[in-house]
């Protein structure tokens, strides 16, 4: 019990620093677009959006070069993605009133978003067929040809908003945009938040790979829980911050270049730096299936009237607590879907 309780101590420390960690990267980011004259949806989906997901990038790495669990980085990026998907809207839209957008980003954004999410589940299911782990019909090998896939995918990504962002700057106006007179120190502050997050990340997955010990429950349930939520604090900051300040656009935006990243950058990552992972099917497809259908909620909330009430952000909030309902079930056997 003690040794509980200090792994829980750990945990909630941890989860802390990646607040502060995330509140000093959300505030040096918003500096930095400032500066370099990005779009509003550049601003949210690239810049703020990768920052904000470093501790899901630092998850996967970690987890897979210093633990041989990348079955936990995974749930825990897919977890993160449905904490982003569901409760970061929820939250914004219940506490700002309403979030608005606009036609261009639910088209253009949140459709490659959808890719996004195919190309990873292929990636899975080529590694299961063509790369299959002996005796085992739903496990297979995840090579660095595989995880390159959608990094190039990412690369077609960021030329897109490379594209939006030129036709930005060729009709902002200079005394629009004014310019951060120590853009040195920015940077250098930006960098120690990302120190931060790394070294609070290491601590996050210790304290989760000892709960499944301690439980005698697979790592991955609490990947998908305790360390997706604790490492989504910096997206849920930002995002909430741009809403109060009815920046709904912005604040979405977050959100769909986030999960953006995390499926095409930080699950390859790993994989790209160890050179091949193994990947559990049956782990994959129950949590992806449920990302794309609450994903397709989203859309369907967004294609209404461009934005998000408060009724719509309540609804999104429910739909996480089932799933957490869902996860606590499959930890005490109740359900086998995972």
């Amino acid at each position: 019990m003690g040794e509980l309780l200090i792994y829980l101590v750990v945990i909630m420390l941890a989860s802390i620093i990646v607040w502060k960690g995330g509140s000093m990267l959300e505030s040096s980011a918003e500096t930095l677009s400032i500066h370099y004259k990005l779009s509003p949806v550049v601003q949210g989906s690239i810049v703020t959006a990768v920052g904000s997901s470093f501790p899901e990038l630092s998850t996967t790495v970690i987890s897979t070069l210093l633990h041989g669990e990348f079955d936990l980085g995974v749930s825990a990026i897919l977890g993160s993605a449905i904490f982003n998907i569901l409760m970061i809207p929820g939250l914004s839209s219940l506490i700002s009133g309403k979030l608005n957008t606009n036609w261009t980003f639910v088209v253009k954004d949140v459709q490659f978003y959808i890719t996004s999410v195919i190309a990873l589940l292929l990636i899975f299911a080529l590694a299961v067929i063509y790369h299959p782990v002996e005796g085992s019909d739903i496990k297979g090998m995840i090579t660095r040809q595989l995880a390159m896939v959608p990094v190039l995918l990412y690369l077609l990504y960021l030329f897109l908003q490379q594209q939006e962002t030129l036709e930005y700057r060729r009709k902002a106006k200079d005394n629009e945009h004014p310019k951060s007179g120590n853009i040195k120190r920015v940077w250098l502050r930006f960098g120690v938040s990302l120190i931060l997050i790394v070294v609070s990340v290491e601590a996050l997955v210790r304290g989760t790979i000892f709960l499944g010990e301690y439980f005698n429950t697979p790592n991955f349930i609490w990947g998908a829980t305790v360390l997706a939520a604790a490492t989504s604090v910096p997206d849920a900051i930002v995002s909430v911050k741009e809403a109060m300040n009815q920046k709904g656009l912005t604040s979405l935006a977050n959100v769909i270049g986030s999960n953006i990243f995390d499926l095409l950058i930080a699950v390859p990552a790993g994989i790209l730096i160890a050179g091949t992972s193994m990947v559990n099917f049956s782990v994959a497809v129950p949590l992806m299936l449920f990302l794309s259908l609450v994903t397709v909620v989203l859309i369907l909330m967004l294609l209404y009237q461009r934005s998000l009430s408060r009724l719509e952000g309540g609804v999104l909030v429910f739909l996480y607590a089932v799933f957490v309902a869902w996860i606590i079930l499959e930890s005490n056997g109740l359900i086998g879907l995972l």
